[in-house]
């Protein structure tokens, strides 16, 4: 894959990441086990940043090894195939601890506007 499709990849990840980010700032558990929706956007999200990460190349992932790809690609794979035992917990862990950190590596090699 070319550099250009990595970047798209790259920044389509980084694009689900501020929507997370957006919708979990001053999240409490509590809220977040109350809202079904919520979980389910999260979810989602999750699933999209996992499947864009899974076209970026071998050459791409090889440029930022800060990136857990195994990790990031298996949560889709999780929630695609093996949904029905996806754990509240572990979308929490996900959302309020691996996306910021997910986020900091992004935003230092992202693009402000990744080439379309």
């Amino acid at each position: 894959m070319s550099r250009k499709g990595d970047l798209l990849y790259f920044g389509h990840m980084f694009d689900m990441v501020r929507k997370i980010q957006e919708r979990t700032k001053d999240l409490t558990r509590e809220r977040f086990d109350e809202d079904e929706d919520l979980r389910i956007v999260l979810l989602h999200l999750v699933q999209v940043i996992g499947e864009a990460a899974r076209h970026v190349s071998e050459e791409g992932r090889a440029a930022h090894p800060e990136i857990p790809w195994q990790e990031v690609v298996g949560m889709r794979h999780k929630i695609v195939h093996d949904y029905m035992d996806i754990r509240e917990a572990v979308l929490w862990d996900t959302v309020t601890r691996d996306i910021p950190l997910l986020a900091a590596h992004l935003a230092k090699f992202v693009p402000a506007d990744p080439p379309e």
